[in-house]
Parts: C-alpha cells; structure tokens; sequence
C-alpha cells in the first residue's frame, strides 16, 4: 500500500502539473488576446508588386483608407515591382514585422512555383491567405470581322483554322496564356501561342492584325468593344458575369463546365500571428463588402467576395490543381 506521506506527494505534484498546464493555457490565451487587441502598433504596409496605377495597385489603395480608419493606424501602399509579382509577393512571405500585407494575384498564390521550381518563396509554405477580395472573368475576343455569327460559329471557326491562327496572352504561363491553352484542350482548337509584355500589347496585336483571338480582362475588353475596334466572344466563366451581362458564357458557346477567372487577394506572411490574421480577414472582408467599396470594386472590373482565410484557402488549392494540370501537360515553365 502507498503511504499516506507518499499519497500526498503525488497528489501535490499531480496538482502542480495541472496549475503549471493551466498557467501555461492562461499566458497563452493572454498573449493571443493581447497580440489581437494591442494590434497593430505602427504603419501597416500593403506591398503590391505592380506598378501605380495597375489593377492591383488601385484595388489596394482602394482598401487602404477604409482600413486605415478601422485600424486606427497609417495603412500606405508600396510598389514592389517585377517578376508577375512575385518580387511583391517574395519580399511579404519574408516580412517579420508583422505589419505587412500583401496584394496579390492569383498567380502569385497559386502557379508561381509550379512555373519556377526555383522561385525564392513558396506561396503555400510562406504565405498566410487573408481574404480573397474579388474575382473576374476574361473575355474571349476576336478582331472585329472575325467570322461566325455567334460564340459556337466562331469556336468551329478558329477549330477550323487549326495552326494558321495564333492567339496572345501577357507572357508565358499568366492566366491569359494558360487559360487559353485549357479552352484548347477543351474545343480541339490550336492557335501558336505568341507572348506580350502585357494586356494592352495583347490587343494591339489584335488591332494590328497579327492575332486572332485572346482572353482579355473586363475593363479592356469591353473598351474595345464599344470603341467598334473588337469583338467580344463570351466571358470565361461557366454562367454569365455581371461585369458583362451581356456576353454568353464558354457553357452557353457549347463549352460546358468551364470555369476561369482572374482574382486578387489578401496575404500575409505565414509568420504573422493567427488572431492578428483572423482579425484583419474580418476587417478586410467586411471593407470589401461595404456598399461604397464594392461599388468602387466593381468599377475597376472585380465582382467582390471578401471571403474568410479557408475560403481564400479552398480557392487556392482548386485553382493549382486546375492550372497545375495545364502546366504539367505542356511542360510550361517561366524560368
């Protein structure tokens, strides 16, 4: 039998051990409450990696001021530019302040590294998903005269075509490039792959007459459109977008179950404090979603979502599937 002095050692040391575990418990619900509630302490920095006055730059200045006032501290935007982004994207997934965020696009958080095994970050070990702000279709165009009267009519078309057309993007393994080759895959046709610096090069090259088709963005595409200098397929989603209402979908031009779209979202580095990341995809989302913001948004071509960080999570994860495929099939890389 165990003594009664031995009985009641173990009973203070069982009780010793329950005090240290629910100290420990304590400090640490402490230390996350107060990492919450005493942030942030200083400027908060949105790191773009595009120049001013791009799509991501206005998306983040737009969001800036709002967040400004409900965090209580400066929240200026700084251009870090090169690469896709990737320049932006590296310099966050690295920041130690933890007052730095990050104004991606879906490259960045998703294809990068597939592209370039090489790249100094990887999007999924080094970033912390914030809030996925807005997403976009692309819109399939076609030089003014190109032939079929209707989306079905010029995709049989362009099938027809074969290897006389060629299609642009804003370089190898963007959205525009891979996109393409995805409605390839699917509509059996194969227009030559010609790389541009960027979108707007894209459709000079169709003005020009050295293209056929392209996936351009909303804003651009629609530009062309009423300028009387393009013409507008269909949007690359598998409904139609509000952004262009009246474009038939890739489901309604015969092409059924395809989805792609362009988004641009909130990072953080995957360094920075979950309460801190749950607190500013609250802010964010809700800042997205206000009537004055979401209007602003859908101006510059983004249909608001402002999700939560697993929602941003769930896209990220769907979409490198969806592009890793293309990437692998063709050997695509950016290096």
């Amino acid at each position: 039998m165990i003594s009664l002095q031995r009985r009641n050692t173990l009973f203070f040391i069982a009780i010793s051990a329950i005090s240290t575990w629910a100290i420990g418990l304590d400090s640490g619900f402490r230390q996350n409450v107060s990492q919450t509630v005493n942030w942030p302490t200083k400027t908060v920095r949105i790191i773009v990696g595009f120049p001013g006055g791009s799509s991501p730059d206005l998306t983040a200045r737009t969001l800036a001021e709002p967040l400004s006032k409900a965090l209580g501290q400066p929240v200026i935007v700084e251009n870090k530019v090169g690469a896709g982004g990737n320049i932006g994207a590296d310099f966050v997934a690295k920041a130690t302040d933890n007052h730095t965020l990050g104004l991606m696009i879906n490259g960045n958080m998703t294809t990068a590294k597939l592209l370039n095994p090489k790249l100094p970050y990887d999007p999924l070990k080094d970033l912390a998903p914030v809030s996925l702000i807005g997403v976009s279709p692309l819109v399939l165009m076609a030089p003014k005269n190109a032939p079929g009267a209707d989306a079905r009519a010029f995709l049989a078309a362009a099938k027809q075509a074969a290897d006389s057309w060629s299609y642009g993007s804003p370089g190898v393994g963007t959205v525009g490039h891979i996109g393409m080759e995805l409605l390839q895959s699917r509509t059996g046709t194969k227009a030559v792959h010609v790389p541009y610096p960027g979108y707007a090069q894209v459709a000079g090259g169709m003005l020009g007459g050295q293209l056929q088709l392209s996936m351009l963005p909303p804003a651009l595409a629609l530009a062309q459109v009423k300028g009387d200098k393009l013409r507008a397929i269909g949007v690359t989603s598998s409904g139609r977008s509000a952004l262009a209402p009246e474009l038939p979908s890739m489901s309604e031009a015969g092409v059924a179950n395809f989805n792609l779209e362009i988004w641009n979202a909130v990072a953080a580095p995957k360094t920075m404090p979950a309460p801190i990341v749950a607190k500013l995809s609250k802010l964010i989302s809700e800042i997205a979603r206000s009537p004055e913001v979401r209007e602003k948004l859908f101006q510059q071509g983004w249909q608001v979502v402002g999700s939560s960080p697993e929602g941003l999570a769930n896209r990220i994860t769907s979409d490198t599937a969806l592009f890793g495929g293309v990437i692998k099939t063709l050997g695509i890389s950016n290096q």
